[in-house]
């Protein structure tokens, strides 16, 4: 059976040699981190490479998304907040003559980081056409309703999305309350939502 031999002294790499090489790989790692790392996944870019890479923006778009999911899970908590803001008495159930089909159009501007509800008070089973559109940009949107007196902690949600700039469709409520739409600004600019709908429902405010 044959065994490899081993080096010799002089086959070794001598100690400067391993230093070199620590040194190189440290200044390699240090390279990409700053580089690549930092702009991709957090978007810091310090050296300006990563936005010439196109990595930058895809960490500034990591963290928004990753912002925008916190936000996302603290929002059904804002009903409660408004809840409790309202007089303690429930609000009436909608009647029908206040449930006719009406018409409306808002228009709200929002600027980078900044949010907005708009709610419709409606019956259950009322449904309305409704349009909204984002100019300047794209906004995270929470569609969602909420029951008269509704308990602590309560969400009946319709639909979410992130970074768009236009919906239609109909909201059909799932109970007596009030339902609408959420929108949060997460672009660098300011955006405008026009908001049109058109059905059975009384109220339509902006509770936020």
């Amino acid at each position: 059976m044959y065994n490899t031999d081993l080096p010799t002294r002089a086959e070794l790499p001598s100690s400067g040699q391993l230093l070199r090489s620590t040194g190189l790989a440290a200044l390699i790692a240090a390279g990409l981190l700053v580089t690549a790392i930092l702009p991709a996944e957090y978007g810091i870019d310090p050296t300006g490479v990563g936005r010439a890479l196109g990595l930058t923006q895809m960490g500034e778009i990591k963290v928004a998304l990753a912002a925008e999911a916190q936000a996302g899970e603290a929002t059904p908590a804002a009903a409660p907040a408004q809840t409790q803001a309202a007089p303690p008495a429930a609000a009436p159930p909608v009647t029908a003559q206040e449930a006719a089909v009406r018409e409306h159009t808002v228009t709200i501007k929002l600027k980078p980081g900044e949010a907005a509800e708009i709610k419709l008070t409606m019956q259950k089973d009322a449904s309305v056409r409704y349009e909204w559109s984002a100019a300047g940009g794209g906004v995270n949107y929470d569609t969602h309703g909420d029951p008269f007196d509704a308990p602590k902690d309560f969400y009946h949600g319709y639909g979410k999305g992130r970074n768009e700039t236009v919906q239609a469709g109909t909201l059909q409520a799932a109970f007596d309350g009030k339902h609408g739409w959420f929108w949060r600004n997460r672009s660098g600019a300011e955006v405008t939502v026009t908001l049109k709908t058109r059905g059975e429902y009384g109220q339509i405010e902006r509770v936020l």
